[in-house]
């Protein structure tokens, strides 16, 4: 089944989109320091993605219109790229999802007083 070409492009990046995300990256990556990226690859359920993660494992990921784009941007703000599929993501990051997951867990427990 052939899509039209309007459904085609619907998963493309405008130019808006593209500096919305830069900025918000860039934002981001100001206000934390030792932030690193990933660069994710286009696959057949997602486009292309960056995950930066800062120093505390903290992370935010968004899509980017090419690894190419990703390469530029961490050329322009001076922080190391990495292709996740070949280092994989940092200890930290993972160990940071699970700080939050307990904090959580706890604020709803008192939130209920136990």
């Amino acid at each position: 089944m052939r899509r039209s070409p309007s459904e085609e492009g619907s998963s493309r990046m405008t130019r808006a989109d593209r500096k919305a995300v830069t900025v918000e990256l860039a934002d981001w990556a100001a206000a934390r320091h030792g932030v690193e990226i990933f660069v994710e690859p286009k696959t057949a359920v997602t486009e292309t993605s960056v995950v930066l993660v800062a120093h505390d494992g903290e992370f935010t990921r968004r899509r980017i219109a090419s690894p190419k784009a990703a390469q530029s941007f961490a050329h322009d703000h001076k922080l190391p790229i990495y292709d996740a599929t070949v280092i994989g993501y940092p200890q930290r990051m993972r160990d940071y999802s699970r700080r939050q997951t307990l904090l959580r867990e706890r604020a709803d427990r008192e939130a209920l007083g136990d």
